[in-house]
């Protein structure tokens, strides 16, 4: 089993995933090969919350431009972690 810290990359912090926010939702960039069992404990192990929903999104690389060379950025997954009512993440709160 793999640790929480290889499971769950990066917070994303997003004009969507602000607005998500309100509805006790949050955004994460996660292992491309990570399931969502995978991710709900490594999300209950990390910030110490209880997870009602998870939902995975596989997001496609975009062609990027460098003057006359194209090349692609990796493609990654993301996951919206819904919380339990009650709970939050105190990282995304800001300062």
């Amino acid at each position: 089993m793999r640790e929480p810290h290889q499971i769950i990359r990066r917070p994303t912090v997003t004009e969507k995933g602000t607005a998500l926010k309100e509805q006790n939702k949050y955004c994460f960039e996660v292992d491309r090969r990570a399931n969502k069992i995978e991710v709900k404990r490594a999300v209950e192990a990390l910030f110490n919350v209880k997870v009602a929903a998870v939902h995975t999104v596989a997001m496609r690389g975009r062609v990027k431009r460098l003057g006359r060379f194209a090349g692609r950025t990796p493609d990654w997954k993301k996951a919206i972690v819904t919380l339990k009512e009650g709970h939050s993440i105190e990282f995304f709160e800001g300062a």
